[in-house]
């Protein structure tokens, strides 16, 4: 009769695999989180309307985006996905000033409240980022919104 040898692995190598393991996901770079995710504000845009906007605000690491739906301007005619080009201007933690732009909007009915981003851009952490201006084009037609409240329940905090 032949004698086969198994192998077990004993407590000492168990704990040096969750070791390993745990090691590894203490350098797995931390989520980040932007808070609050969203906020809201009004707008005033002149000949084109006012309106409140929702921002949306997603942060991994020092990428950011937002997104903007507003009613202080309305699509005249039906708008295809990707054709509004935008740029968000902020307060940067209170004095400076920083952009988010893009042109990644959804299809917009005629009639339909304007929605555009996510708007990328760059973070550090522990800025602080209010909008400031809302400058949207399409079909060649510029239209500016100044924000004429603070943002609700505050600024951005990446």
């Amino acid at each position: 009769m032949r004698h086969v040898r198994s192998r077990t692995f004993g407590i000492g190598t168990a704990l040096g695999v969750a070791c390993a393991a745990a090691g590894t996901l203490a350098l797995a770079p931390a989520a980040t989180a932007v808070t609050p995710g969203t906020a809201t504000l009004s707008f005033d845009c002149g000949s084109y309307g006012s309106g409140t906007a929702t921002l949306t605000a997603t942060q991994d690491g020092t990428a950011a985006t937002i997104s903007v739906s507003t009613s202080a301007i309305t699509s005249p005619i039906n708008i295809g996905a990707h054709s509004v080009k935008s740029t968000l201007t902020l307060t940067k933690n209170g004095s400076g000033s920083t952009t988010f732009s893009g042109s990644a909007n959804p299809a917009i009915p005629a009639g339909s409240a304007v929605s555009t981003g996510p708007l990328n851009g760059t973070v550090a952490a522990g800025d602080s980022l209010e909008a400031a201006s809302l400058k949207v084009v399409v079909f060649g037609i510029t239209a500016t919104c100044k924000a004429t409240s603070a943002q609700t329940p505050g600024p951005f905090v990446f």
